[in-house]
């Protein structure tokens, strides 16, 4: 069976109790980024935008947009290999295309290669019932060897 074939090891539950019990920087001031499904190599996440999100001119921030990428490649990663917590970015370049209303922004991520020591992905941004991507951003994460599995 191939890693396109291949149904995620975790589910939306699992993903975003990991993320709550590992990363509960997260949700500091209110919880930001929901995991809304994950499939095989795919993952899309919903980043619910409050005033800590919004830069000078009313748009969500450039770290903001970049946040929601690395944490959506992250969880599709994860919903792949499992709970793997030192798996970590190498490399995520972002391209910011256009300004994203006040509002929440959807990433939609698809895993291009998941390798056993390498993964690399792509998140595209969108605003909220918009068709237009406001970001697109391509990542490399370095997955530990299984044995630093937590």
């Amino acid at each position: 069976m191939s890693a396109a074939a291949r149904p995620p090891v975790m589910s939306v539950a699992a993903v975003e109790a990991f993320l709550a019990a590992e990363f509960p920087q997260l949700r500091h001031g209110g919880r930001s980024v929901t995991v809304e499904s994950v499939g095989p190599l795919t993952a899309r996440l919903r980043l619910h935008v409050d005033e800590r999100h919004l830069r000078p001119g009313g748009t969500v921030s450039g770290p903001s947009l970049f946040m929601l990428a690395d944490v959506g490649l992250y969880v599709a990663i994860l919903a792949q290999i499992g709970p793997v917590a030192l798996a970590v970015t190498t490399n995520l370049n972002i391209n910011f295309l256009r300004k994203p209303p006040p509002g929440d922004v959807i990433a939609e991520i698809r895993l291009l290669k998941l390798g056993k020591r390498l993964a690399v992905g792509e998140a595209t941004l969108f605003a909220d019932g918009d068709d237009a991507p406001v970001a697109h951003a391509v990542g490399t994460y370095s997955i530990p060897p299984q044995n630093t599995v937590l």
